[in-house]
């Protein structure tokens, strides 16, 4: 599947907020204060983002099949470099470009290109940075076809992350609820796939950072 991604935001014509989504976000609006409330709570801070970002770290990483238990986590945590399997040391690189990208929100109040960069970087341990080459396609796991093709013109790529990171720093009064642009936000950079690799788990950990910017979240979180 192949067609020509345009900049946000999206067209007017699009309906975000239908009487369902609006249902739906009195919810999660809801839950997300709980949570919180929750980790406010909690006296050491630095414990608590350490564990929070190893939990989600192995929760989105699932999502890719790299699988791993708390307890390789936690003990591999113990004793660094020791990592007892490739999914516990792909887990622990989730958890630092988690922490990476709270900390430059927690200190700056934004992110800016060269922030998502440093987060995939400490995820995927090289810095190849956006993609220049093009041959970059999405194929079906079992049958091996085509199902999307991404930009391929690395212009065209540095030009949709700019329209991007406009946009994920963007509070303006008017604008669709913050749970509603993160969505379109995640769709949006997922549809750049403006990396080699690792593009699902850094949207992913931008989501998270998206809620903390908009002090949905005081840490980087996720309700079990």
């Amino acid at each position: 599947m192949s067609f020509h991604l345009e900049p946000l935001p999206l067209p007017a014509s699009i309906e975000l907020e239908t009487p369902a989504v609006l249902r739906q976000l009195a919810r999660s609006h809801r839950h997300l204060a709980e949570l919180k409330g929750a980790a406010a709570t909690i006296p050491n801070e630095a414990i608590l983002i350490d564990t929070l970002a190893l939990q989600e770290a192995k929760d989105s990483s699932a999502i890719e099949n790299i699988i791993t238990t708390e307890d390789e986590l936690f003990r591999t945590d113990s004793a660094p470099g020791g990592y007892g399997s490739v999914a516990a040391k792909e887990v622990h690189r989730y958890g630092a470009a988690l922490k990476v990208g709270f900390e430059r929100v927690r200190q700056q109040g934004f992110l800016r290109l060269d922030d998502v960069l440093a987060v995939q970087a400490t995820l995927e341990q090289n810095r190849a940075g956006l993609r220049k080459l093009p041959g970059t396609v999405l194929k079906n796991a079992e049958t091996g076809a085509v199902v999307y093709e991404p930009p391929q013109d690395a212009v065209r790529i540095e030009q949709l992350m700019d329209n991007f990171i406009t946009w994920l720093n963007r509070n303006e009064p008017g604008d669709p609820d913050p749970l509603v642009q993160m969505a379109v936000l995640h769709w949006q950079f997922e549809s750049i796939h403006p990396f080699y690799d690792g593009n699902g788990r850094t949207g992913r950990i931008l989501n998270l950072l998206h809620l903390v910017m908009h002090g949905l979240l005081g840490l980087p979180a996720v309700d079990r």
